[in-house]
C-alpha cells in the first residue's frame, strides 16, 4: 500500500502524547517506522530509552529533549537525533500551546520504561 493517510491513522494516547502512525508495518512499511505526534501544552514523557535510534522532526512548537542528560530546545523545523539506548525525556516546551512532531525510526523498535520492555503500538 503505497499511500498511508494521516485521517485513517489509529489514534493512541498516553499522557498527553497523542500517536498516529504513518508508515510502520501494519500500515505497509518494512524498514521504517514514522508517526505523527501531538504533545498537549505543558506534556512530559516519562524517561525512557529505545533500542534503535530515533529522529524527531518538530513542525509545530518547542520541543524540549533531555537526552542521556543534555538538553536540547528544538523549533519548527529542527531534527532532535536520540542515539539508540539513550535515556530520553521529551516535553512540550509551552504551557500554553500545542507542538506537533513527526518521529522516525526503524521497524520494530523496542522501547523500555522503568524496566519493562515492549514494542509500542504505535510502531507496529
Amino acid at each position: 500500500m503505497p499511500l498511508s493517510t494521516l485521517a485513517d491513522a489509529p489514534v493512541f494516547d498516553r499522557d498527553g502524547f497523542t500517536f498516529r502512525p504513518l508508515a510502520v508495518p501494519s500500515r505497509g512499511s518494512t524498514e521504517l517506522a514514522v508517526w505523527s505526534l501531538g504533545l498537549a501544552p505543558g506534556a512530559q514523557s516519562e524517561l525512557h530509552h529505545m533500542d534503535r535510534e530515533e529522529v524527531f522532526v518538530v513542525l509545530d512548537g518547542e520541543v524540549s529533549a533531555s537526552i542521556a542528560g543534555e538538553v536540547v530546545l528544538a523549533g519548527p523545523g529542527d531534527a532532535v537525533i536520540v542515539p539508540a539506548h539513550a535515556d530520553l525525556r521529551l516535553r512540550n516546551a509551552s504551557t500554553q500551546a500545542p507542538a506537533a512532531i513527526t518521529a522516525v525510526t526503524s521497524a520494530g523498535m523496542k522501547a523500555t520504561v522503568g524496566g519493562a520492555t515492549f514494542q509500542p503500538p504505535w510502531a507496529q
